[in-house]
């Protein structure tokens, strides 16, 4: 029995026999009862506002085709972002991040006096008095 239809009345419809047919093995595949799979039908075009008369191939194909031009979009416009943007600021930042060796400079130390041997360094005065 169809869930929430179970006290409803069956009503007839006069249908040609050869759409009869064609109509209850559809319901078989679908494993819906007649009643169900026809709401299922008409929910389907009423929701997606189809009429039956219009083929919807051409529609899906043309749809394919715009999403299609819309990511080559997206795709274009990434792409120009990364080649003026992206790569170019990589690039500074790797130039100023880079390490370099730094000039060595040489430390500043004591000077260092060469003593040489044999070399007198201080001398007394000499005096002819001898004071101090």
């Amino acid at each position: 029995m169809d869930k929430g239809y179970e006290k409803e009345r069956f009503e007839t419809l006069k249908i040609k026999t050869i759409v009869a047919v064609k109509f209850r093995r559809f319901c078989k595949k679908m494993s819906k009862s007649q009643s169900m799979a026809l709401l299922l039908m008409l929910d389907f075009f009423e929701d997606n506002g189809i009429s039956p008369n219009e083929s919807i191939g051409p529609k899906m194909q043309t749809l394919e085709a715009l999403i299609k031009k819309r990511i080559n979009g997206v795709i274009a416009i990434m792409k120009h972002i990364e080649k003026n943007q992206t790569k170019p600021t990589v690039a500074m930042m790797q130039s100023l991040f880079e390490e370099l060796e730094p000039t060595k400079k040489p430390l500043i130390l004591e000077k260092e006096i060469p003593i040489r041997k044999n070399e007198i360094r201080f001398q007394e005065k000499k005096h002819t008095n001898n004071e101090l």
